[in-house]
């Protein structure tokens, strides 16, 4: 997620949360912004994200990695927002038939749902689309 406005720039989806699919996620943010120069990766202290395979591709990047104090929820509190937004705004309390109309459903909230029409507060009301146009 893109702070700036409160955008989701990269994600993935898979069967297993480890380290193939992090990188999935952040690859897709940089190609996505343009392989920008001078920015932060912020995240939780898990496994996935201290990897010796994550910490290289950051690095290749160039992308500084920062990490929140350990058992510190706040210090991630825009992420943890997001995940709660997705869960109580769009997932079925039923969940999905399967893998691909889950992967379908969650894109179809993150472009068009959360970042197009989702008023955010942070953002003074507006989509984080119209705040990143506006600016």
């Amino acid at each position: 997620m893109d702070l700036f406005a409160r955008k989701p720039v990269g994600w993935a989806m898979s069967h297993s949360p480890d380290t193939k699919l992090a990188a999935k996620a952040l690859t897709m943010a940089f190609e996505s912004r343009g392989r920008p120069k001078d920015v932060m990766f912020h995240s939780d202290q898990g496994s996935t994200y201290t990897s010796r395979n994550y910490r290289q591709l950051l690095w290749r990047c160039q992308i500084e990695q920062s990490m929140s104090r350990r058992g510190n929820c706040w210090d991630n509190s825009p992420m943890e927002r997001f995940f709660r937004s997705l869960k109580t705004e769009w997932i079925p309390t039923t969940g999905y038939r399967s893998f691909t109309e889950a992967e379908n459903a969650v894109v179809k909230y993150i472009i068009g749902y959360y970042s197009q029409v989702r008023p955010h507060s942070y953002n003074g009301g507006l989509t984080p689309n119209e705040s990143e146009r506006r600016y």
